[in-house]
């Protein structure tokens, strides 16, 4: 695997390297050894999957509040998404900063999403699929988000009017 820090602190993209010959592709996704060396977690306590019909859904922005703070590995196993991580971190020099990285099933990247910061996703194709390991429990109490397209944020989302939960639609802007 490959682990290639992005202008976020402590956010990486994790790159497979898989062997292919004339049967397919075969690659290792996870290998305890290999996060630890990178400074990632090796424990993930729990996975999701997100399952999206339609081309330009988009979910979030979500992140878990202290006391129980998540992080995250995301990878789209199916179609495509504009996966999108925002530094809610005050004490953070990108705080407020957000990156955006293309997850496909073709690439096979994942990325690797700190506590502290908050996530969404919006997809580029028709039945797309993503997969999220996490490193804590979900909390309800501690779930929280903020307004996916908060202009204090400035993320550029591919498509200009997303199909959304009503949730997501009406979580507030930032305060800092």
């Amino acid at each position: 695997m490959r682990f290639t820090l992005s202008e976020l602190p402590d956010t990486v993209i994790v790159d497979i390297e898989g062997h292919v010959d004339d049967r397919g592709l075969f690659a290792r996704t996870f290998c305890e050894e290999e996060f630890a060396a990178a400074g990632l977690p090796t424990r993930f306590v729990q996975s999701s999957v997100s399952f999206n019909t339609r081309r330009g859904t988009l979910r979030g922005l979500h992140y878990q509040a202290p006391p129980r703070p998540e992080a995250k590995l995301v990878r789209c196993t199916r179609g495509a998404i504009h996966d999108v991580v925002v530094d809610l971190r005050s004490s953070s020099a990108t705080f407020l900063k957000s990156i955006c990285v293309e997850l496909t099933a073709e690439n096979r990247r994942a990325l690797y999403v700190p506590p502290g910061c908050a996530h969404g996703f919006q997809t580029l194709a028709d039945d797309s699929e993503v997969l999220y390991l996490m490193t804590e429990f979900y909390a309800p109490e501690m779930a929280r988000g903020v307004r996916w397209n908060d202009p204090m944020f400035g993320v550029e989302w591919p498509i200009a009017s997303p199909t959304i939960s009503e949730r997501d639609a009406t979580y507030p802007d930032f305060r800092p």
